[in-house]
């Protein structure tokens, strides 16, 4: 009867590890099926790599700090010579009155 016993218990164990055996296989085959679905649907929603978005955010900084080194040419270069948005698109700018550069006199009403 101990000997009956040790069978069915050994038997038992036998069946619990494999069980416990086919449960991990299943858990892997949901991990695989979740991964392969969630990757189909990313892939249909268009959705960029991290890699990729990141690539792109540090060109767009790059672009940005030229743009404004060039804004700050440009204004530069216009100040230096003397063009004016007015100049620019073709209207003449008034001349600067003749009185703008007097010092008046200290004897002159204010």
């Amino acid at each position: 009867m101990t000997e009956a016993r040790g069978r069915v218990f050994d038997e038992l164990g036998r069946l619990m590890t494999d069980a416990a055996g086919a449960a991990a296989g299943v858990r892997r085959e949901v991990e695989t099926a979740v991964k392969s679905q969630a990757a189909r649907v990313l892939s249909e929603l268009d959705v960029v790599r991290r890699d990729e978005f990141e690539a792109v955010k540090a060109m767009a900084a790059k672009a940005r700090e030229e743009n404004e080194k060039l804004a700050e040419r440009l204004a530069a270069l216009e100040a230096k010579l003397g063009a004016t948005r007015d100049e620019v698109r073709g209207e003449p700018t008034p001349p600067p009155s003749p009185d703008a550069d007097r010092v008046p006199d200290p004897g002159e009403g204010a």
